[in-house]
Parts: structure tokens; sequence; C-alpha cells
């Protein structure tokens, strides 16, 4: 672990997969495979596929994410 801060952004689920995973497009254009943060699973945040969400992404890694906020 490097310590460094994870990169922030916003994105639209476009796909729900088994597992609490979801498929989300960026602003940017980049399409990622995330999985919900454990204060989000917690709280039992339901996720669908048209939401808008914030996602955290580790810097060396940059096709995986979790998603920390959903918009409502």
């Amino acid at each position: 672990m490097s310590g460094e801060e994870p990169i922030e952004s916003v994105g639209t689920v476009i796909q729900v997969l088994p597992g609490t995973l979801f498929r989300v497009s960026l602003a940017s254009g980049h399409v990622v495979l995330a999985r919900v943060s454990g204060r989000l699973r917690k709280d039992f945040i339901r996720i669908s596929v048209g939401d808008r969400v914030n996602v955290a992404m580790p810097s060396g890694d940059q096709n995986k994410a979790s998603i920390i906020r959903r918009h409502s």
C-alpha cells in the first residue's frame, strides 16, 4: 500500500452484475467495474441502472472502483 489518495469521479450505473458489482460509465467515457463500499452496504442503499454515483478508484488500477455515494 502506497498510502496515496484515491481518485474520485462521478458516473452512471449502466449494468447491475451479481455479487454487488456494477458496471459504471464515468464522465470521462471510461467504463469501470465497481463494488459497493461497506458504508452503503451496511445502510442497505439500493443501486439500480441509471443511478448517478460517486466512485473512488485507486491510483494503481483504473479498471476497478468502489461506489462511495449514490445521488438521489
